[in-house]
Formats: structure tokens, C-alpha cells, sequence
């Protein structure tokens, strides 16, 4: 297929009413992931007990309730056409030279494929799979450990993650988010501008600390120093007034889930 008409099916695919009704839907579905993050972070800033901080916690939360397998389906097929949109968004992206669209395209692609690997995750779950985020990522430092040069790997990766962390950060400091979307006006329009700010930070703090744990594992040569989100709410609150920063992300998350529905209405699809 010739790339004019790959553009073409992208386009008309992306600007059916059908599937912008569906993509918004998966900010829906984002945020509500979020909220139970939110909730599980919390939870244990407060001494209580959860299995997983992550979002594989969240899901397994929520297939665990009542009917709760259905609405995880229902979040997977949702995530998995925002994903899809995403990924359409980057092949039709306009820009005012060329290496500003291949930055358009980066960008788009890159939560295309966090939206599909998000997807996936929550359709495992409704099939009955409990991933364990933090085991998952000890095994997969131990696998680049064990590759030629699997140090140097690792810590390329961790300062790779570190850097995504401050990136997403930035965007929350900068207002970055608001580059796609149609802002209402008033107080309404800066309530959905602060939650965009914290959210966006506190995302960035806790990917930062990811990056940071992963790092230590190339450094030491220890997989068991690397993990997932859950690991870093962990080492987070192990840290001198733990509990009230991590009440503080997990806040932070909860401002992002509301800030997603409000992207469901607003984002420019």
C-alpha cells in the first residue's frame, strides 16, 4: 500500500465519529485506573495493606469486585482504540518542518503504545492472570544483566526511564498538555489546568523513581534493586516524611484520573 493511502486510511479512520467517541472513552477508562491507583497508594501511605501500587494492582482491584471483570473488559477494548488513534495520529501529524512532525510522531506513537500495552495488561487480567509488577521487573533485569554488557544495557535504560520522568513532569510544569486540547473558560478551564499540573507531576515523580531504582540495579548488579511502580511508592516511603509523600502521588494521581475525564471532553480528536 502506497504511503499516500496508508495516510488516507489513518485519516479516515481517526476522524470517524465512531472511533473519536470510542478514544474518548479510553481517557475515561485512564482515568478511572488512576483514581484506583490513587486509591491504593493511599492506602498504603496509611499503613494499610495492598497487594500491588501499580496499574496490574488497579486492574486485579477492580476484576476482583462485583461484575468487575466486565467493566475491565470494557476499560481494555477502550484503551486498546485510544491506543490505536494514537498511533493513526502520528502517521497523518502535521508540522511546520520535519523534524517537528518526527517529534509529533515520536510523542504520539509513544502513548500509542503505552495505551495498547495498558490494553493488554487489563484483557490478562479479565482472563484470570495476576501479574506481580515488581517480579516482572526483577526478572527483566536479571535477563539484561545476564546480556553481554547487560549493565551498561540496564543503565542506559534506567537513565532512559529517569528522563521520561522529568520529561512527563515538565509537561505538567509547562502546561504542555494543553496543546491538544480546547479549553473551557473561567474557573472551570483552571481547575482542569491544576489538576493537569499535579497530575502531570506527580506522574513524573514516581517514573523518576522507577528510572532511579533501575539504575541502582546496573550499578550494583543486583535485579532485586529494580522494580515497577510499586517498588518505587516503596522507596519513597522509606524516605524521611515517607508517608506524607507518598499521600502527596497518590493525590497527584487522583488529580490525573479527574484531569482524564475532563481530556475525554475537551482533548482535540
Amino acid at each position: 500500500m502506497a504511503p499516500g493511502s496508508v495516510k488516507k486510511t489513518a485519516r479516515d479512520a481517526q476522524s470517524h465519529p465512531a472511533v473519536r467517541a470510542l478514544a474518548r472513552g479510553g481517557y475515561v477508562a485512564m482515568g478511572l485506573v488512576h483514581l484506583l491507583l490513587s486509591t491504593l497508594v493511599i492506602t498504603v501511605a496509611l499503613g494499610g495493606s495492598s497487594e500491588q501500587t501499580s496499574q496490574s494492582g488497579a486492574f486485579t482491584a477492580l476484576a476482583e469486585a462485583p461484575f468487575g471483570i466486565i467493566l475491565v473488559w470494557v476499560i481494555a477494548a477502550l484503551l486498546a482504540v485510544l491506543g490505536a488513534h494514537q498511533l493513526a495520529d502520528g502517521l497523518v501529524v502535521r508540522g511546520s518542518d520535519e523534524p517537528d512532525r518526527w517529534r509529533r510522531r515520536i510523542t504520539s506513537w509513544g502513548r500509542g503504545v503505552v495505551y495498547l500495552i495498558l490494553a493488554v495488561l487489563a484483557a490478562a487480567i479479565a482472563l484470570g492472570a495476576r501479574p506481580n509488577s515488581e517480579q516482572s521487573a526483577e526478572e527483566a533485569s536479571e535477563g539484561v544483566l545476564s546480556l553481554f554488557a547487560g549493565p551498561i544495557v540496564l543503565g542506559i535504560l534506567g537513565i532512559g526511564i529517569l528522563i521520561a520522568g522529568v520529561a512527563y513532569a515538565g509537561v505538567g510544569v509547562t502546561r504542555g498538555f494543553q496543546k491538544k486540547m480546547s479549553y473551557p473558560g473561567g474557573g472551570l478551564g483552571m481547575t482542569v489546568t491544576v489538576l493537569g499540573i499535579v497530575g502531570y507531576v506527580a506522574k513524573g515523580l514516581a517514573l523518576a523513581v522507577v528510572g532511579i531504582l533501575v539504575v541502582i540495579a546496573a550499578v550494583t548488579t543486583d535485579p532485586d534493586a529494580a522494580g515497577g511502580l510499586d517498588e518505587a511508592i516503596h522507596s519513597l516511603l522509606a524516605l524521611p516524611a515517607g508517608p506524607a509523600l507518598v499521600i502527596g502521588v497518590g493525590t497527584g494521581f487522583a488529580a490525573y484520573g479527574l484531569f482524564c475525564f475532563f481530556r475525554a471532553r475537551y482533548a482535540d480528536l
